[in-house]
């Protein structure tokens, strides 16, 4: 290598391209990354954080988005069968003090089949609700604490976390904190909130 050259970067590196204290992009190599970002996630919905947490969880079929939320029910300590509830529409998970409703709103017709269906019930109480698909559902669905968006990219999954509350700002900021402490499960282009 010559004097003048740059060293070849190290792709395990932390990468800053947006960094504030309400959003953060993450990219996740393989599908084990993205288990580490659901399983990070777990910490701070048990820190007493996150009830009554309305998640969204966005991007294409086959992005990852139930890969995410099996990650997250291992943590916790779920040992069950995850699966996608495109048409179940709805799987509840209890564990320990904990409700968490895993929504797919994919097969949705009509906004209106969210109250037909008397999902609006699940986000009133302080259940944690991850949701798939939350644009099917139109207004009838609460605003997110926090969006993740999971997009299919050359090397991997890009997943960009916003939030839209404070107690959604709480929660990325833990969850960011979590990944931080284990930074060999995905490569981040974004360091945690302060």
């Amino acid at each position: 290598m010559h004097a003048d050259q740059d060293p070849k970067p190290d792709p395990s590196e932390r990468k800053v391209s947006r960094s504030d204290h309400n959003a953060s992009d993450l990219i996740l190599p393989d599908e084990a990354a993205t288990m580490a970002l659901g399983a990070a996630l777990a910490p701070a919905l048990v820190a007493g954080q996150a009830p009554g947490i309305v998640i969204f969880l966005e991007g294409d079929l086959g992005a990852g988005k139930t890969t995410l939320v099996r990650g997250l029910l291992r943590a916790l300590g779920y040992t069950g069968k995850v699966k996608s509830p495109t048409f179940t529409m709805v799987e509840l998970y209890a564990i320990s003090r904990l409700n968490l409703y895993h929504f797919d709103f994919y097969r949705f017709k009509q906004a209106e089949e969210f109250i037909d269906a008397g999902f609006d019930e699940y986000f009133l109480g302080e259940g944690i609700c991850l949701v798939e698909w939350p644009e099917k559902a139109g207004a009838y669905l609460p605003p997110a604490d926090l969006c993740l968006r999971l997009s299919v990219i050359a090397d991997g999954r890009r997943a960009e976390l916003r939030c839209g509350s404070e107690k959604g700002r709480q929660c990325l900021t833990q969850w960011l904190s979590c990944i931080a402490d284990n930074p060999g499960a995905m490569r981040s282009s974004s360091p945690p909130p302060r």
